[in-house]
């Protein structure tokens, strides 16, 4: 059976930390700011960890 391949996509939007959470930026960042509050567009720059949810999925699709 061959290798399981690292999805191009989940790679560019995942990243592993040290401790083996997955972190992940937030949504609603990129157009149509100038209707979003200073606070709320300060809030969405930073990165946070994946939902308990979401996880098992996300670290099917970046780890090999």
């Amino acid at each position: 059976m061959p290798k399981m391949k690292t999805k191009s996509g989940a790679k560019k939007r995942f990243k592993l930390t040290g401790t083996g959470k997955i972190q992940r930026k937030h949504a609603y960042k990129s157009h149509i700011l100038t209707k979003k509050s200073k606070k709320q567009k300060r809030n969405l720059t930073y990165k946070t960890i994946v939902d308990p949810a979401d996880e098992k999925n996300v670290r099917k699709m970046i780890l090999k």
